[in-house]
């Protein structure tokens, strides 16, 4: 499989200009049924540059996970943020993500002068910040913290999977695929599904539909 990899176009412009740490921040759960959101921030070094960063959606997971391992090696911080599907029953998903990304700028080390995110943009930084449309693609450090969040979310969600194995976790990771909306159909809900997104609430409610006929 071939692919582009992310560029430091926008890191470099930084850098250039004379600013200092620049956090990418990505999420990984936005559209699944099930699970949290999570969210990373990555800073890279100017001198320190990961080669071969791209969209984690387009890497293989052994690629990715070599890439996870790399950059925490390499990094000059990486910060993680996770947000349940309780929170986002309650607040909704985009806010759920801002929240999750808030959290992973907050566990890093050090502060950064500049973020980078993929789209999203938030409130009550402390430093300038700059949103792109697919940011995964276009900015290698948005393009790790990309990597750091799938990674994060896919292994919790395999956890999930060995508590609740008749949905298939492990396999599609909470998203709305054909075996999943057929083990909805099946099981109904498990503890960790979101219950106001369309695909569990519907199902649901029909569900109790032909409880209360029966």
């Amino acid at each position: 499989m071939t692919f582009s990899s992310a560029p430091y176009r926008y890191e470099a412009q930084a850098w250039r200009a004379g600013v200092g740490r620049i956090a990418g921040v990505d999420e990984a759960g936005r559209g699944p049924l099930a699970g949290p959101v999570v969210a990373a921030a990555v800073i890279i070094a100017p001198d320190r540059r990961i080669k071969g960063l791209a969209d984690s959606k387009i890497l293989t997971p052994e690629r990715r996970d070599e890439l996870f391992r790399v950059i925490g090696e390499h990094a000059v911080a990486v910060g993680v943020g996770i947000v349940d599907h309780e929170t986002i029953d309650r607040i909704n998903i985009l806010q759920s993500t801002r929240l999750a990304m808030a959290e992973a700028l907050a566990r890093l080390c050090v502060a950064p002068d500049l973020v980078i995110t993929d789209f999203v943009a938030l409130s009550n930084l402390p430093c300038p910040q700059r949103n792109l449309v697919d940011g995964d693609a276009r900015c290698a450090t948005v393009a790790a913290a990309s990597i750091v969040a799938k990674v994060t979310r896919d292994r919790l969600m395999m956890d999930a999977d060995a508590r609740f194995p008749e949905y298939g976790f492990a396999r599609h990771k909470g998203y709305a695929t054909a075996e999943h909306l057929a083990a909805l159909d099946r099981w109904g809900a498990c503890p960790i599904h979101r219950r106001t997104f369309a695909g569990v609430l519907f199902r649901q409610a029909e569900l109790f539909s032909v409880v209360v006929e029966d």
